[in-house]
Protein backbone atom coordinates (compact mmCIF):
# COMPACT_ATOMS: atom_id res chain seq x y z
CA UNK A 1 0.00 0.00 0.00
CA UNK A 2 1.12 3.33 -0.68
CA UNK A 3 0.53 6.84 -0.96
CA UNK A 4 1.19 9.40 -3.87
CA UNK A 5 0.66 13.41 -3.36
CA UNK A 6 1.78 13.84 -7.20
CA UNK A 7 -0.46 12.60 -9.70
CA UNK A 8 0.89 8.88 -11.45
CA UNK A 9 -0.34 7.27 -14.30
CA UNK A 10 -2.85 4.24 -13.21
CA UNK A 11 -1.83 1.01 -13.21
CA UNK A 12 -3.52 -1.36 -16.15
CA UNK A 13 -6.77 -2.82 -15.43
CA UNK A 14 -6.80 -1.24 -11.91
CA UNK A 15 -10.13 -0.31 -10.20
CA UNK A 16 -10.43 3.27 -9.01
CA UNK A 17 -12.08 4.59 -6.14
CA UNK A 18 -13.37 7.88 -5.59
CA UNK A 19 -14.34 8.13 -2.24
CA UNK A 20 -15.64 11.15 -0.18
CA UNK A 21 -17.62 11.91 3.13
CA UNK A 22 -19.71 15.07 4.88
CA UNK A 23 -20.67 15.60 8.35
CA UNK A 24 -23.32 18.05 8.34
CA UNK A 25 -22.84 19.68 10.91
CA UNK A 26 -19.27 18.85 11.61
CA UNK A 27 -19.72 16.23 13.64
CA UNK A 28 -23.16 15.52 12.78
CA UNK A 29 -25.09 13.07 10.28
CA UNK A 30 -22.71 11.58 7.55
CA UNK A 31 -23.04 11.07 4.38
CA UNK A 32 -20.82 8.66 2.26
CA UNK A 33 -20.12 8.98 -1.71
CA UNK A 34 -18.11 7.20 -3.80
CA UNK A 35 -17.53 6.26 -7.18
CA UNK A 36 -15.85 2.82 -8.52
CA UNK A 37 -14.86 2.67 -11.78
CA UNK A 38 -13.86 -0.61 -13.58
CA UNK A 39 -10.82 -1.28 -15.31
CA UNK A 40 -12.32 -0.82 -18.29
CA UNK A 41 -12.75 2.54 -17.73
CA UNK A 42 -16.39 2.67 -16.87
CA UNK A 43 -18.18 3.17 -13.87
CA UNK A 44 -19.45 -0.03 -12.21
CA UNK A 45 -20.55 0.96 -8.70
CA UNK A 46 -21.97 4.07 -6.88
CA UNK A 47 -22.69 4.73 -3.29
CA UNK A 48 -24.62 7.26 -1.66
CA UNK A 49 -25.31 6.19 1.86
CA UNK A 50 -26.19 8.30 4.99
CA UNK A 51 -25.36 6.65 8.11
CA UNK A 52 -27.70 6.00 11.07
CA UNK A 53 -25.30 7.57 13.72
CA UNK A 54 -23.48 10.65 13.71
CA UNK A 55 -19.50 11.47 13.68
CA UNK A 56 -17.11 13.88 12.21
CA UNK A 57 -16.02 14.87 8.57
CA UNK A 58 -13.40 12.59 8.55
CA UNK A 59 -14.85 9.65 10.52
CA UNK A 60 -17.07 9.61 7.05
CA UNK A 61 -14.20 9.89 4.71
CA UNK A 62 -12.94 6.74 6.15
CA UNK A 63 -16.56 5.31 6.19
CA UNK A 64 -17.32 5.87 2.52
CA UNK A 65 -13.79 4.25 1.63
CA UNK A 66 -14.53 1.15 3.82
CA UNK A 67 -18.03 1.28 2.26
CA UNK A 68 -16.55 1.07 -1.52
CA UNK A 69 -13.88 -1.72 0.20
CA UNK A 70 -16.67 -3.75 1.07
CA UNK A 71 -19.00 -3.62 -1.95
CA UNK A 72 -15.50 -4.22 -4.32
CA UNK A 73 -14.88 -7.57 -2.07
CA UNK A 74 -18.67 -8.55 -2.50
CA UNK A 75 -17.81 -8.87 -6.19
CA UNK A 76 -14.88 -10.77 -5.56
CA UNK A 77 -12.34 -8.38 -6.58
CA UNK A 78 -10.52 -8.30 -3.63
CA UNK A 79 -7.36 -9.82 -4.55
CA UNK A 80 -7.47 -9.73 -8.84
CA UNK A 81 -6.50 -6.71 -9.64
CA UNK A 82 -4.62 -3.17 -8.37
CA UNK A 83 -6.90 -0.39 -7.04
CA UNK A 84 -6.34 3.44 -7.03
CA UNK A 85 -7.76 5.62 -4.43
CA UNK A 86 -8.63 8.65 -4.26
CA UNK A 87 -9.62 11.20 -1.86
CA UNK A 88 -9.03 14.70 -1.18
CA UNK A 89 -9.09 13.94 2.59
CA UNK A 90 -5.28 14.59 3.59
CA UNK A 91 -5.72 12.81 7.42
CA UNK A 92 -7.10 9.62 5.20
CA UNK A 93 -4.19 9.18 2.94
CA UNK A 94 -1.62 9.93 5.54
CA UNK A 95 -2.88 7.42 7.87
CA UNK A 96 -3.82 4.20 5.41
CA UNK A 97 -0.81 5.29 2.68
CA UNK A 98 2.05 4.50 4.73
CA UNK A 99 3.25 4.29 8.18
CA UNK A 100 0.61 5.18 10.58
CA UNK A 101 1.60 8.37 12.29
CA UNK A 102 -0.68 9.07 15.65
CA UNK A 103 -4.41 8.96 14.93
CA UNK A 104 -6.81 10.92 16.15
CA UNK A 105 -7.34 9.03 18.84
CA UNK A 106 -11.60 9.06 18.47
CA UNK A 107 -10.86 7.12 15.37
CA UNK A 108 -7.84 4.59 15.94
CA UNK A 109 -9.77 1.96 16.11
CA UNK A 110 -11.51 2.84 12.82
CA UNK A 111 -8.31 3.47 10.94
CA UNK A 112 -7.12 -0.10 11.83
CA UNK A 113 -9.98 -1.67 10.57
CA UNK A 114 -10.08 0.08 7.44
CA UNK A 115 -6.63 -0.69 7.38
CA UNK A 116 -7.12 -4.83 7.66
CA UNK A 117 -9.99 -4.29 4.99
CA UNK A 118 -7.15 -2.76 2.56
CA UNK A 119 -5.01 -6.06 3.07
CA UNK A 120 -7.36 -8.18 1.31
CA UNK A 121 -6.52 -6.26 -1.73
CA UNK A 122 -3.97 -7.30 -4.39
CA UNK A 123 -2.27 -3.73 -4.57
CA UNK A 124 -3.87 -0.13 -3.45
CA UNK A 125 -2.48 2.90 -3.95
CA UNK A 126 -3.51 5.65 -2.27
CA UNK A 127 -3.48 9.56 -3.69
CA UNK A 128 -4.48 12.90 -2.10
CA UNK A 129 -6.55 14.78 -4.95
CA UNK A 130 -7.71 18.67 -4.74
CA UNK A 131 -11.47 19.06 -3.66
CA UNK A 132 -12.16 20.47 -7.39
CA UNK A 133 -10.87 16.63 -8.98
CA UNK A 134 -13.52 14.92 -6.23
CA UNK A 135 -16.92 16.50 -7.27
CA UNK A 136 -18.74 13.09 -8.40
CA UNK A 137 -18.17 11.88 -4.92
CA UNK A 138 -18.69 15.09 -3.14
CA UNK A 139 -22.20 15.18 -4.32
CA UNK A 140 -22.94 11.88 -3.93
CA UNK A 141 -21.92 12.20 -0.20
CA UNK A 142 -24.06 15.46 0.24
CA UNK A 143 -27.36 13.65 -1.85
CA UNK A 144 -27.49 11.01 1.40
CA UNK A 145 -27.82 14.23 3.66
CA UNK A 146 -30.40 15.73 1.25
CA UNK A 147 -27.72 18.72 0.72
CA UNK A 148 -27.32 20.30 -2.46
CA UNK A 149 -23.95 19.66 -4.31
CA UNK A 150 -21.39 22.28 -3.83
CA UNK A 151 -21.10 25.41 -6.49
CA UNK A 152 -18.03 24.77 -8.82
CA UNK A 153 -15.60 26.83 -8.84
CA UNK A 154 -13.53 28.24 -11.63
CA UNK A 155 -9.73 26.92 -11.87
CA UNK A 156 -7.32 28.71 -9.91
CA UNK A 157 -10.13 30.16 -7.77
CA UNK A 158 -10.08 30.01 -4.01
CA UNK A 159 -13.79 30.11 -1.69
CA UNK A 160 -13.14 32.82 0.21
CA UNK A 161 -13.46 32.68 3.68
CA UNK A 162 -15.39 35.41 5.84
CA UNK A 163 -13.82 37.03 8.65
CA UNK A 164 -15.11 36.96 12.18
CA UNK A 165 -15.18 40.14 13.73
Amino acid sequence: MTAARAAAPLSPGAWVIHCDGSAWPNPGRMGLGAVLTGPDGTVQHQISEATTFTGCNNEAELRALMLALQWLAQQGIATSTPMHVFSDNSVLVEQLGGPPTAPIARLAALFDEARRALQAFHHVRLQWIPRHRNGAADTLARAALGLAPKAALPPGHREKKNKRR
